[in-house]
């Protein structure tokens, strides 16, 4: 492991030298909270971030399914993303990634970082030239961060809020930062928020292993913000299901799905016309017909693609059956 490390960390060095590493005004604020954790049942990895500095999640976010996530922030050293995976890919600890990294920038007390792997092992660091109120606490496969905070009792209020959540990682992360912003959050104010949540195990295409990738780039309330975007994010999740039941010819399944999806995101006509189709498909067009009516009438391009569905067999009905469909 001793050779290996030394390996690795001649090529970061390398690496370096042709980055700038020193702290100037040049680089890019990142002020912030973030929350770096894992689901202990599924494994998943996630980085959620919140700061008053345009697209927050651009700079501090950075993860790689069976790998693990990294969070940079105060004044961003935007390469320790990339290779602070790449130390964990090559076998290093957090603890080791951490300071390999730190160990060359001479930016490093002005820095803050926290970096978990797959396993859950988690490293947090707060440069002593960080702006108070600033700090970090590393949990049981979780850590919170923050600096420029209100008070010293934003990253704590994070922590605890983490702990004693449930659902989902990404919205137990929205938890955490919810309970920061009403503790205080950034003395300055908000403006962006990221949440990305990659999975345990890497399937071998990058785009198959977010499970949630969504920013808030410039707003007035993004964490209010991401919580919509969250929750429609899970009602096309639920589509997405449907979809699939579809698929394998399971339209109770598909059913069941799709309903789940309207609840989270009832005025949706989308969802809604997919419903109508699933159950016209499950021979229930009489309950099909006044959702079918109730979205012609907000939208009549719903009715000109209705048809459509025919040919590729997505709506199996007889011709009768479509024409009573097509006349609401």
């Amino acid at each position: 492991m001793k050779l290996k490390f030394v390996i690795i960390f001649t090529f970061i060095f390398s690496s370096q030298m042709n980055s700038q590493q020193v702290y100037s005004k040049k680089e890019p604020f990142s002020h912030t909270y973030s929350i770096v954790a894992r689901d202990t049942v599924n494994g998943e990895m996630g980085v959620a971030v919140q700061s008053h500095w345009f697209s927050v999640g651009s700079l501090v976010a950075w993860g790689k399914a069976g790998v693990g996530v990294v969070a940079t922030q105060s004044f961003v050293n935007p390469s320790f993303g990339l290779k602070g995976l790449s130390l964990l890919e090559n076998g290093l600890t957090p603890k080791m990634a951490v300071e390999a990294l730190l160990k060359l920038d001479e930016g490093r007390d002005v820095r803050q970082l926290a970096i978990l792997d797959s396993k859950g092992n988690v490293e947090a660091y707060t440069g002593k030239k960080c702006i108070k109120e600033a700090g970090h606490f590393v949990g049981n496969n979780f850590s919170v961060q923050a600096n420029l905070m209100d008070k010293n009792t934003v990253w704590p209020a994070m922590a605890k809020a983490f702990q004693s959540s449930k659902g989902s990682l990404a919205e137990r992360m929205l938890i955490a930062m919810e309970a920061a912003q009403n503790e205080g959050g950034d003395i300055r104010g908000k403006q962006s928020v990221a949440i990305l949540v990659v999975k345990a195990k890497g399937t071998g295409n990058s785009w198959e292993d977010k499970v949630v990738d969504l920013r808030v780039e410039d707003n007035e309330n993004p964490l209010k913000e991401m919580r919509r975007l969250l929750t429609i994010h899970t009602a096309y999740e639920s589509m997405n299901k449907g979809d699939l039941a579809v698929e394998k010819g399971d339209f109770e399944l598909a059913k069941e799905h799709y309903k789940n999806a309207q609840k989270l995101n009832p005025e949706n006509l989308e969802m809604k016309f997919w419903y109508a189709v699933t159950l016209a498909n499950s021979g229930e067009l009489d309950e099909a017909k006044p959702i079918f009516k109730e979205i012609f009438e907000k939208n009549s391009n719903w009715k000109e693609l209705t048809p459509r569905l025919i040919a590729p067999q997505l709506l199996i009905i007889s011709d009768k059956q479509l024409q009573e469909i097509l006349k609401l």
